[in-house]
């Protein structure tokens, strides 16, 4: 097949699946920045027709990066299930989405065409889709996972509190995590990013957040988001891990720079399972890794292979689904200007980065998120966030008044996602739910203040000195 295109007697040639794949993007400055993007709109639209055509089958004897040089492509490759794609080898980019958006096509229909799909097919395909038909297909597909609760069932928008603190004081953090308590925020992980990277004071934050869990009874989850080495030897001076956390890329060679590898990833998930059994929690489910991906990370480490930012993406997940994690997050936002420009390619690349996700099998959640320096605001993340609540987003972020103290970057707040749930009809976590209507938290559906003081007073005496 050639991979050529004629519009307005201009004739595009591209050299590669490759080169189709990154000029059939929608426009980002980081596809830019490495010079693999479309140079015109014609060129695009060129690109894009070519993708249409291509049988799937050119992705799998065309592979974007060889399987021999890097191991996540000798993953997928042996995880790829030949039979599953016999009846699809033949179907084009084009006739997927026609396929996905068909009303017939259910979540149970992708989740069975799922095993014959690479990542680089489901980034392609989403490249094809409007961003209503992004929210649309997303929206078939629900991921439920389970740890300490149950999160991703139809009905639900989870929320993450981020109680980070710039000094990595604890009784900031406390008094963080109770700010969202009182939303109703915290059912996805109460999970705090550290500002020092150390076993000792990871530890410390461990043993506390789950000293206020198990104070106040609630059924949610823990996690530190300290690289996973460090994790690890907080883990063998006796803290306690629920989730295990990483940043993971899309190619080896990136996540090398983060000094991470599959072996290394494979290890700690059986490690903090293994620790599981020593625990008193009345664990839902074998669930206990949390990963955070975002558009740009492998450019970032000039390990992307001239491979473009959504396809990376998809890799960067597909590898995550391998670990079985509870949670997924997209950082959309959080890199900066460099690779998402402004609110509408942060947006595009938000519902991007969920649909990739979902028709993966993800339980995937979104940072709503810019950076100071974006051309962005709070009417951008609020645009996103309204995008994507109906398109059944498994968890958002739920920062103070949005403003993260110590990452220096805007994310939604505990009130942007209570309204969020109450705008379309979506409650907490189940187990999470009945925790707070038996706080007197919430009511019918809605957030309630009769329970307030009673939650403070008993968690006054959880609180560090």
């Amino acid at each position: 097949m050639e991979l050529a295109c004629t519009i307005r007697s201009t004739r595009h040639v591209f050299r590669d699946l490759r080169d189709v794949l990154a000029k059939a993007g929608e426009e980002k400055s980081g596809d830019q920045l490495a010079g693999i993007a479309a140079a015109t709109e014609a060129e695009r639209v060129a690109a894009k027709m070519v993708l249409a055509d291509m049988p799937l089958s050119r992705f799998i004897d065309d592979p974007v990066i060889d399987p021999s040089s890097d191991e996540l492509s000798a993953l997928f490759a042996n995880r790829h299930d030949p039979l599953a794609f016999t009846t699809m080898k033949s179907t084009t980019v084009g006739e997927l989405r026609e396929w996905l958006l068909d009303d017939a096509t259910d979540g149970e229909a992708i989740a069975r065409a799922r095993p014959g799909l690479t990542a680089e097919m489901i980034a392609g395909v989403v490249k094809l889709m409007a961003n209503k038909e992004l929210v649309f297909v997303a929206s078939k597909i629900r991921i439920v996972t389970r740890c300490r609760n149950t999160m991703g069932e139809r009905g639900v928008l989870g929320v993450r509190i981020q109680p980070n603190h710039p000094s990595d004081d604890l009784g900031g953090m406390i008094a963080s995590t109770l700010d969202g308590l009182l939303f109703g925020s915290g059912d996805a992980v109460i999970g705090v990013n550290p500002a020092t990277d150390n076993a000792g004071k990871t530890g410390e934050i461990l043993r506390g957040l789950d000293r206020l869990i198990a104070g106040l009874e609630i059924p949610t989850q823990h996690c530190c988001l300290s690289h996973i080495t460090t994790q690890l030897a907080a883990l063998e001076q006796g803290a306690p891990i629920d989730l295990l956390f990483q940043s993971v890329a899309g190619t080896q060679a990136a996540n090398a720079s983060f000094g991470i590898n599959l072996a290394l990833l494979r290890e700690g998930r059986e490690r903090v399972l293994e620790a599981r059994a020593g625990r008193d929690v009345a664990w839902k489910g074998a669930q206990c890794t949390y990963f955070e991906t975002g558009q740009g990370s492998a450019l970032s480490a000039g390990a992307h292979h001239g491979v473009d930012q959504l396809t990376l993406e998809a890799r960067a997940q597909a590898l995550a689904r391998s670990l079985d994690p509870f949670l997924v997050n997209s950082v959309v936002g959080f890199i900066g200007p460099e690779y998402l420009a402004d609110e509408r390619q942060i947006i595009r690349a938000g519902l991007e980065d969920h649909c990739v996700g979902k028709l993966l099998g993800l339980p995937m959640g979104v940072d709503i998120c810019h950076t100071n320096h974006a051309r962005a605001d709070q009417n951008s993340l609020d645009n996103l966030l309204l995008l994507l609540a109906p398109a059944g987003v498994n968890f958002v972020m739920g920062v103070p008044c949005g403003d993260d103290v110590m990452l220096n970057y805007q994310s939604t707040s505990h009130h942007d996602a209570a309204l969020a749930r109450q705008l379309f009809g979506l409650l907490p976590a189940p187990e999470f739910l009945g925790w707070l209507e038996a706080r007197g938290l919430f009511r019918d559906g809605r957030l309630i203040e009769s329970g307030r003081k009673s939650l403070l007073a008993r968690a006054g005496g959880l609180l560090p000195g």
